[in-house]
C-alpha cells in the first residue's frame, strides 16, 4: 500500500516538474511552480528557511522521502532501473554493498565549499534538480517543441490555430555537452545499479542521508519472521539492506518501500524506529494511518504557504517575440546582461542553480546559458532573436531560487539592466546615407532620438542615446537592419539601478 502511494505521488511530481521545463506557454508553472521551489538547492540558495525546515522535518520523520517522491532526478533513475529490470529479466539484480562513506562526504564538503565560495555554477553540475533541468531543457525540450511544430503544421492546414510554431535552436553547445554527459552517466549507473548516483555522488542525498539515520519512521526487519531468503536485499535499488545481519543502512535507504512489497514473509514493516521486533500486526496499520495523516498535514500546510507566496508575486502572462533574424551575431560585451530582478551578475552567480528553467520559459528568446567558466550555464541575455519586452516578467516568475527576484511589470520598466551604445561606422544612416531610424521608432522608453549630423544638414539623421532613459531591453539592437553586427548594441550594467 505504501509503495503504491509513493509511486502515485512520485509520478505526479515527476510529470509536473518535467512539464515545467517543456511547457513554453506558462500554463504549467501557474499550477506546478511551487514544486520547483521545494527542491533542495533552489530553497537553499534562496535562503527559504520555511522550505528547508519542511524538508528537514520530512526527512527526520519519514527518512529520504524527498529522494523517492520529490526529486525528479531520483525518480528518473527509478524509471531507468525499472526498464532495465524488465529487459534483463533477472530476479537478483541488486546486492548489498558497503557504504562509500569517504567518497560521499568529500563530495558533500566540496559541494558546500564551492557554494560558499560563490562558485554555484560548478556546484550545480552535480546537484540533482539542476542536472535534471539541464537534461530536459537541452535534450528533451527540442523533441517536444518539434512535436508541437508538427501539430501546428497540420492544424494550420485545417484552418485551426490551436497550436503555434516555436523556434527550436541550440542555445549553448557547452551546456548541451554537459547535459549529454550527465544523461549518459545517469543512464549507465541506473541501468546497472539503481540508485548509485544518489548514494555516491549526490550531495543532497548525502546530507539527507545523514538526517535519515535519525528518522522516526523507517523500514524495520522483524527477525522472528525473516527466513534469510535475501529477497529484500536483491530487490533493494539502494543496495543498503544487509539481509545476513538483518541490518538496513538508513543513510542510503530512500524509503521506496520495494523491500516491504517484495518480502513474502511479511518480515519488513514501515514502523516507528523504537518498536521492538515481533510487534502486533495492528501496530503496522496504526503506523500506516499516522504516516498518511502527518504527510497530509505537512503537504497541506506547505501548499497553503506556497499559494500565499505565489499570490504575492505579480504574474504576467504576456507572451511575445518578433521576427526571427538568423544572421545576427553576438557583439562583444564588456559586461554580460542579466535579467531584471537579478540585481547584478554577482547576485545571480551566488543564487542561480543553473537549472535553466528561466531559459526554457523565456518567450522572447533572449536568455541563453553562459559559456564563461565563472558563470557557466547561468542565464545571460542577448538580442539576436528577440528583445526583452518591458511587460514580460516570466523569468522572474519561474525562478525557484530568487536568483532573479520577483518583480512586477511596472518595476521592470524602470530597471536599467544595461544601456545602448551606437557604433557610427556600422550605421547605414552615417556610412551609406540611407534614412533608417528603426532604433528610435521601436525604443519603448523613448531613449533614442534622431538628430541631424553636424555640418551635414541634408544628410539622414543619426541616432543619439539618452542613457538616463535607456533600460537595456535590446529592442534597438534586435531591430537594427545592419548585418552581421548591429549598429547599436546593449552593454550590460554591473549593478542594476532604477531610472
Amino acid at each position: 500500500m505504501l509503495r503504491k502511494i509513493r509511486i502515485v505521488l512520485a509520478s505526479i511530481f515527476f510529470i509536473a516538474l518535467t512539464m515545467l521545463f517543456l511547457d513554453f506557454t506558462g500554463i504549467a508553472h501557474a499550477w506546478c511552480g511551487w514544486m520547483a521551489e521545494i527542491q533542495f538547492l533552489p530553497a537553499l540558495l534562496a535562503l527559504n528557511i520555511g522550505t528547508i525546515a519542511f524538508l528537514i522535518v520530512l526527512t527526520l520523520l519519514f527518512g529520504r522521502i524527498y529522494c523517492s517522491v520529490i526529486c525528479p532526478l531520483g525518480i528518473f533513475q527509478d524509471i531507468i532501473s525499472w526498464i532495465s529490470g524488465k529487459r534483463r529479466k533477472k530476479k537478483a539484480r541488486f546486492s548489498h554493498s558497503p557504504e562509500k562513506k569517504w567518497w560521499r562526504y568529500i563530495t558533500l564538503i566540496l559541494f558546500f565549499i564551492t557554494i560558499i565560495g560563490g562558485f554555484t555554477a560548478i556546484a550545480s553540475i552535480i546537484a540533482p534538480y539542476s542536472t535534471y533541468g539541464r537534461i530536459i531543457s537541452n535534450l528533451f525540450a527540442p523533441i517536444y517543441q518539434w512535436g508541437n511544430n508538427l501539430l501546428a503544421y497540420f492544424a494550420e492546414r485545417a484552418n485551426s490555430y490551436a497550436f503555434y510554431h516555436v523556434d527550436v535552436w541550440i542555445k549553448s553547445i557547452t551546456t548541451l555537452v554537459i547535459a549529454s554527459i550527465s544523461f549518459i552517466v545517469l543512464i549507465f549507473l541506473a541501468w546497472r545499479s539503481g540508485r548509485t548516483y544518489c548514494n555516491t555522488i549526490c550531495p543532497v542525498g548525502t546530507l539527507l542521508g545523514f538526517l535519515s539515520k535519525y528518522s522516526l519512521f523507517r523500514p524495520v526487519i522483524d527477525t522472528t519472521k525473516c527466513n534469510g531468503c535475501s529477497l529484500c536485499s536483491r530487490k533493494c535499488k539502494a543496495s543498503c539492506i544487509d539481509s545476513k545481519n538483518h541490518a538496513i543502512d538508513y543513510s542510503r535507504c530512500v524509503a521506496c518501500m520495494d523491500c516491504i512489497d517484495n518480502c513474502r514473509q511479511g518480515a519488513i514493516k514501515y514502523s516507528y524506529r523504537r518498536q521492538k521486533s515481533g510487534a502486533k500486526e495492528n501496530t503496522t496499520n496504526d503506523n500506516r494511518r499516522t504516516f498518511l495523516s502527518i504527510s497530509t498535514i505537512i503537504a497541506t500546510t506547505f501548499l497553503v504557504d506556497a499559494q500565499k507566496r505565489r499570490r504575492r508575486k505579480r504574474k504576467n502572462k504576456v507572451d511575445g517575440g518578433l521576427a526571427i533574424i538568423l544572421d545576427k551575431k553576438i557583439p562583444t560585451r564588456n559586461t554580460p546582461i542579466v535579467p531584471a530582478g537579478a540585481i547584478s551578475q554577482k547576485h545571480l552567480s551566488q543564487h542561480c542553480t543553473t537549472c535553466q528553467l528561466c531559459i526554457s520559459a523565456c518567450p522572447n528568446q533572449v536568455l541563453r546559458p553562459s559559456g564563461d567558466l565563472a558563470t557557466l550555464m547561468q542565464p545571460e541575455m542577448s538580442y539576436e532573436r528577440g528583445y526583452c519586452r518591458p511587460e514580460c516578467t516570466r523569468c522572474a516568475d519561474v525562478c525557484p531560487s530568487n536568483a532573479i527576484n520577483p518583480i512586477s511589470a511596472e518595476e521592470k520598466s524602470s530597471i536599467q539592466i544595461g544601456h545602448a551604445v551606437w557604433i557610427k561606422e556600422n550605421c547605414i544612416s552615417f556610412a551609406e546615407g540611407v534614412k533608417c531610424g528603426n532604433c528610435a521608432r521601436h525604443c519603448p522608453t523613448g531613449a533614442i532620438m534622431m538628430v541631424e549630423q553636424k555640418d551635414k544638414p541634408d544628410a539622414p539623421k543619426i541616432p543619439v542615446v539618452n542613457t538616463e532613459r535607456c533600460i537595456g531591453c535590446g529592442a534597438c539592437e534586435n531591430l537594427c537592419p545592419v548585418r552581421p553586427f548591429s549598429a547599436i548594441y546593449v552593454e550590460g550594467n554591473k549593478v542594476h539601478h532604477t531610472i
